[in-house]
């Protein structure tokens, strides 16, 4: 029988802690999802959420009684968190759906784990482990894991309709999990639905597409969802620019070392376009830290791989320096992919990293002289006070930086007496 039982993160004081709580006197709980997927898979146990046939109620007052700290996070859907030296466990009553409207449902509790598992969304999503760490599987996902094959519980359609987000949710775990072609039917099924994402909020679209450009690899999830009309749903931009520029980025981040970015991954995939993406910021509710790093991009100039130090120091000098660096790790990433046997393509690249590192460390100087000089210099407030200003900025970065206050300012005498 599969079994988790010898996972460290299965043995943890405080989850065995929970699990005794909950199958005492006639209960029963068991994890599910995510913490016992990712651990038959070999990868990292984050959260770990466990369903149980007790009522909310019914696990307040025992974890009331054993002295665990229990936060009613969800209760009105059937959700407590109980707290254990500051590890969250988030414990849900088995549940039924009664209706579905594509974007939320109304639910009647259970103590039958085959129902539980049938309204859950994939295969793979719905693994239980029970209090001895073997593995219950309800809906052949074990099969599907082994396979990696992503695929919806029951008839696609179906699941989809009870949730449109599910749409999202089949390439994103596609993306981090999936394996050669996605599952015909889930294909189908989303194709079919793809103009339902429409009725779904911003915030939920967007944090999926998040999670999803986090993947080690969207590439082929992005393919597919472009193939079946879903990526021109959620990012009509992507319409006319197209993802090819995936692959050379991800060879990049793998060969360079770079953090897998969402944003920098969206960028590769979407025009520079400052108006266009500040309509998708808008559209997606992005944040402003993030609707921010998409405009510092739009509005970075193009750099040429041949310029000088101090020609890009004026560069970083006038723009943001981050929207350059992910201009310079986009075209790095294209050059790297051109590179191979390309004497030429290999020095561009070579420069391009060069650039790239030299914006990392880059730090703005500060202009020496500010309105007060001027001012001090006997011009009158107004509008002659900001042209000196920027004449003597303008002056002073052709300079290179180079001249100093006390030059400055004999420069400002020089202008005010002209």
């Amino acid at each position: 029988m599969t079994s988790v039982a010898g996972e460290a993160w299965f043995r943890d004081k405080a989850l065995q802690r929970v699990l005794t709580l909950l199958n005492a006197d006639g209960g029963e709980g068991r994890v599910v999802g995510g913490a016992v997927r990712n651990s038959l898979m070999g990868l990292p146990v984050a959260d770990i959420d466990i369903a149980t046939t007790l009522l909310p109620e019914a696990v307040v007052e025992r974890a009331s009684a054993a002295g665990i700290k229990a936060v009613p996070t969800g209760i009105a859907h059937g959700t407590v968190t109980l707290v254990i030296d500051g590890k969250p466990f988030e414990i849900t009553t088995l549940r039924r759906d009664v209706e579905t409207d594509g974007r939320r449902a109304r639910v009647a509790y259970s103590e039958d784990w085959q129902a539980d598992a049938e309204r859950r969304d994939l295969t793979i999503n719905a693994l239980y482990a029970s209090s001895d760490g073997g593995v219950v599987d309800l809906v052949d996902g074990l099969a599907d894991l082994e396979r990696r094959n992503i695929r919806f519980i029951g008839d696609a359609a179906t699941r989809i309709a009870e949730d449109h987000l599910r749409i999202l949710r089949f390439f994103r775990f596609f993306a981090h999990y999936g394996s050669g072609r996605p599952d015909a039917d889930g294909l189908r099924a989303c194709a079919a639905a793809r103009t339902k994402i429409a009725t779904l909020s911003a915030e939920r679209v967007w944090s999926e597409m998040k999670k999803l450009l986090s993947a080690g690899d969207p590439g082929r999830a992005l393919l597919w969802m472009r193939q079946v009309g879903v990526l021109t749903e959620v990012l009509p931009e992507t319409e006319k620019w197209g993802i090819d520029a995936i692959p050379a980025l991800i060879a990049a981040e793998q060969a360079l070392g770079w953090a897998a970015d969402p944003l920098l991954r969206l960028t590769a995939i979407v025009p520079p376009d400052a108006a266009r993406l500040g309509k998708l910021a808008e559209r997606l509710r992005l944040s402003k830290a993030e609707a921010a790093y998409l405009q510092a991009w739009a509005n970075a100039p193009g750099i040429k791989d041949e310029i000088s130090e101090a020609a890009f120091d004026r560069l970083l000098y006038r723009y943001d320096p981050s929207g350059i660096a992910v201009r310079l790790k986009l075209a790095l990433a294209v050059a790297r992919g051109k590179a191979e046997g390309d004497f030429e393509e290999m020095a561009r690249t070579a420069r391009l990293g060069k650039l790239l590192e030299r914006a990392s460390k880059w730090k703005r100087p500060t202009f020496p002289l500010s309105g007060s000089d001027v001012l001090a210099a006997g011009i009158s407030a107004g509008p002659r006070v900001g042209e000196l200003l920027g004449k003597l900025e303008q002056e002073w970065l052709e300079g290179n930086f180079t001249v100093d206050r006390a030059g400055l300012l004999a420069r400002l005498t020089d202008l005010a007496n002209t």
